[in-house]
């Protein structure tokens, strides 16, 4: 099973062949004959004759733009796993936003390296924490802005203790 979006339209479809030309969509039977043509595919169906092409197609999203006919779409698909993950709750487990950096172990604070306001990018270094006699930079995961210092040079920290709150 897949479910494809364009605009605000919804098709539901599973393929019936291994070249995903037959199948049923939105509940109805479709087949398809296509042949390739250069940088473009021609496609029939229903008697209808159509020119696509992909234009792009963002793997980690699992959007693409398609052109049919010369009239540009915006595809985004999700396929039976994809289907899954949001049955169970789990469709946003990537875009979840991170609120708090939490020490990872007990440790002294060595060095805080940025203040309140400061604008950090994914992997810049936030603190440095002494544990087991080793300097560890504690680096931030994302994009962000540094809401708030919880700690200060030379405080003992435990294992979760919050250090950085995140905006």
């Amino acid at each position: 099973m897949f479910k494809a979006k364009v605009g605000d339209q919804t098709f539901e479809f599973e393929f019936s062949d291994e070249k995903l030309l037959e199948g049923i969509v939105n509940g109805e039977a479709f087949k398809m004959n296509i042949a390739k043509k250069g940088n473009f595919h021609h496609l029939i169906h229903k008697y209808g004759s159509y020119k696509v092409s992909i234009v792009s197609f963002d793997y980690q999203d699992k959007t693409c733009v398609i052109q049919v006919n010369n009239n540009s779409y915006v595809v985004s698909v999700e396929d039976s796993f994809d289907l899954l993950l949001n049955q169970l709750g789990m469709n946003n487990i990537n875009s979840q936003k991170l609120n708090d950096i939490k020490a990872p172990m007990p440790g002294l604070v060595i060095d805080v390296m940025v203040k309140p306001g400061d604008s950090v990018k994914k992997g810049d270094g936030l603190i440095i924490l002494e544990a087991m006699k080793m300097e560890n930079i504690i680096r931030t995961p994302v994009d962000c802005f540094v809401k708030s210092i919880e700690v200060e040079k030379a405080d003992t920290v435990q294992k979760n203790q919050i250090l950085i709150k995140l905006e």
